[in-house]
């Protein structure tokens, strides 16, 4: 289990330094987690966006659930369109904020018919003129859905961008293009899963799981969590949400 972490303070450390701190960890993640990927489950990048947008304040796993009935009812973004809402509403209910999540749907998949002939556009500043579509959600589908290079700040890229020492900003753009500077863009994409899965097993936002971390040793926040590693080892989650 690792000791305690021997890295510079953000304030002296080098440009250099930073980056291949940052990159170092990023190495040391995708050797730990192997398997990592979008735990969001879909066929194609009109899924992937549904999905996506149900996702807020729930759980993927919730979304993937749901999403068999969904999809079967509704396969694309024509049909979606014309979907009756009380029907949209059942099947999406057990996600919570049904209604509000419904209204998504019916004007996200209504845009997609009106603008881009009922297909998801492949650029980021067309996805954000859809309804209900951040650079959040439009970075998960340039990514996952098109293979195009994209950064997600979620809730637990951004924690771990900071907790790491890569970037001080909180605004999730500011994020975004702080920590795609240290890296090269191929490598974006699996740098958010990697941070994601580790911030979902190991990481966690209240009661980090310091003493059986991976990455402690580049870490200038260890120690936020207990560094014991039997104290440890008892908060990390063997998988995503539930």
């Amino acid at each position: 289990m690792p000791g305690g972490s021997p890295v510079e303070s953000p304030a002296t450390e080098t440009r250099t330094g930073l980056v291949r701190r940052a990159r170092r960890i990023d190495r040391v993640l995708a050797e730990t987690y192997p398997d990592a990927t979008i735990e969001l489950d879909f066929d194609d990048p009109f899924q992937l966006l549904v999905v996506t947008v149900l996702s807020a304040q729930t759980t993927d796993r919730r979304v993937n659930a749901v999403r068999p009935t969904l999809f079967a009812a509704y396969p694309d973004a024509r049909a979606m369109a014309a979907a009756p809402r009380e029907h949209l509403e059942q099947i999406i209910g057990p996600l919570g904020f049904f209604r509000a999540k419904t209204d998504a749907l019916l004007k996200l998949s209504a845009a997609l018919v009106e603008r881009y002939d009922a297909q998801v556009p492949a650029r980021l500043a067309d996805l954000v003129t859809l309804p209900g579509v951040g650079r959040k959600t439009a970075n998960v589908v340039l990514g996952n859905g098109f293979g195009i290079p994209g950064i997600t700040v979620d809730t637990h890229f951004g924690r771990l961008a900071r907790r790491f020492g890569w970037t001080d900003e909180t605004d999730p753009v500011k994020v975004e293009h702080a920590v795609g500077a240290l890296f090269e863009k191929r490598a974006w994409v699996m740098l958010c899963h990697h941070l994601i899965w580790h911030g979902r097993r190991v990481c966690h936002a209240k009661k980090p799981a310091c003493g059986a971390c991976p990455v402690a040793r580049w870490c200038p926040s260890y120690g936020e969590g207990p560094v014991d590693p039997l104290a440890a080892a008892k908060l990390v989650k063997t998988q995503g949400p539930a």
